[in-house]
């Protein structure tokens, strides 16, 4: 069963959380069979950026979807990892050409995605009940460094992006394979207090200079990096937890699993189809309709199709449905 583990270090401002999906992930990969599967490094990229979704959803409480996007100029034309507030996620992957065989630590995600150093991940986080005019959240970072060098770990450039937007020091250690995609998340905590009240820049500044710097932070992360894959991949959160922090206090609370921890569910629905047609425009559905004799619509989150023919594609433009639009992440 998939679970999600939140803890706190007694005293310090540390916090963290581990994840591990399991059915939930199976779920998502026995979708993608009939179409052939993905390649083993392609399968651990998506498993990755799935995993890190669900611990950066649960970690800042957003009402909404959060959608985990990695796009490029290589094989790998787009990853997609969502997650709804609830826990409940989807993710797929846009492959077209040939990913060379192996395992992610074989075939470097540069070949994948960044090519020509031009790929980028995107984190956007679309309000479950938006205002009108108001659109999504969209933070955009490339996958090199500050020195153009390309990342190459899916891990350092959320731990980059999460610098950036929140400027708190970020550790994170990821893993997936056909069974299993797993995260463990440690992050400073920001800075509390009365600073923090006077909202000024006498707080934000005191902040900023402790990144890098806390002895706590830093003393923990180290232990968190010397995460195995192997580890983390096969050993129960009990395990994990217990090897890597046994001298360190630390408060858990209680795993988030079943209807109340991390699961597959799709979004998708005839009537959100309906919204996207819709958006095409009348010429665009009756130019389909003449060459196919109807519109069929894919979900390539879960496999489901939806077929529209002439009488389905006129009812969409006579009578409108009261429905948003297939979200951003959907084809």
């Amino acid at each position: 069963m998939s679970e999600l583990h939140k803890f706190l270090f007694d005293g310090l401002p540390v916090r963290g959380m581990l994840v591990r999906l399991t059915d939930s992930w199976q779920d998502i990969l026995s979708r993608r069979q009939q179409a052939g599967g993905y390649p083993e490094a392609v399968t651990e990229l998506l498993g990755e950026m799935t995993a890190a979704a669900v611990l950066m959803q649960a970690n800042i409480k957003f009402n909404g979807a959060l959608v985990l996007q990695i796009m490029g100029d290589g094989p790998v034309k787009l990853a997609v990892a969502e997650v709804q507030p609830d826990l409940s996620l989807r993710a797929t992957a846009k492959v077209v050409g040939e990913v060379a065989q192996g395992s992610l630590a074989q075939v470097k995600l540069s070949d994948m995605v960044n090519v020509n150093n031009q790929g980028r991940c995107a984190i956007t986080l679309d309000p479950k009940d938006r205002l009108p005019g108001q659109q999504p959240y969209q933070g955009v970072v490339p996958l090199f460094d500050d020195q153009r060098q390309r990342i190459e770990k899916v891990s350092e450039v959320l731990e980059h992006y999460m610098l950036q937007s929140e400027q708190l020091d970020t550790r994170l250690v990821l893993a997936a394979n056909g069974q299993v995609a797993a995260g463990l998340l440690i992050q400073r905590l920001p800075v509390k207090g009365e600073a923090n009240l006077q909202g000024g820049s006498s707080a934000a500044q005191a902040n900023e200079d402790e990144i890098g710097r806390n002895e706590d932070y830093n003393r923990i992360s180290i232990l968190a990096a010397s995460l195995k894959r192997d580890e983390l991949l096969t050993l129960d959160a009990d395990t994990i937890l217990h090897r890597l922090f046994w001298e360190e206090p630390h408060t858990r609370f209680v795993p988030q699993a079943g209807e109340d921890g991390p699961r597959f569910a799709c979004s998708c629905s005839r009537e959100r189809v309906s919204g996207m047609l819709r958006s095409l425009g009348v010429a665009e559905v009756e130019s389909i309709l003449a060459e196919q004799g109807q519109v069929e619509v894919g979900c390539d989150f879960c496999g489901a199709h939806y077929r529209f023919d002439p009488v389905d594609a006129a009812q969409i433009f006579t009578h409108p449905l009261a429905s948003p639009p297939v979200a951003p992440s959907a084809h």
